[in-house]
């Protein structure tokens, strides 16, 4: 692998790159772009595919899962405790319930 500027040269086989470069010319990226989302989209299911396993192993063990699914519906009912959702910012994160500076005016 060489390095430039923060990029590095993998090989590929000859197959692995005209089908990059085919995606490319189709979706108007650069090969780069596409090898990167190409990447990004393994990570997911990669987590995805690990999660699942996990869940599966814990389903396998009786007692486990049945304290899973025992808290999870504790969880659950919290959804439905009567309290008025507080309103999101941005990002869906809560507003903080901090108050705001005053702003400060500047001096002449």
């Amino acid at each position: 692998m060489s390095t430039e500027k923060g990029q590095v040269t993998v090989r590929v086989t000859e197959d692995s790159r005209a089908l990059l470069r085919w995606l490319s010319e189709v979706e108007g990226r650069s090969m780069q772009s596409v090898l990167r989302s190409a990447l990004e989209v393994y990570r997911r299911q990669r987590f995805l595919d690990e999660v699942n396993a996990g869940y599966a192993e814990l389903r396998n063990d009786r007692r486990s899962w049945e304290e899973w699914t025992t808290e999870r519906e504790l969880w659950d009912r919290t959804l439905a405790d009567g309290l008025v959702a507080e309103p999101k910012g941005r990002y869906g994160a809560a507003r903080s319930r901090r108050p705001s500076r005053p702003s400060q005016k500047k001096r002449a």
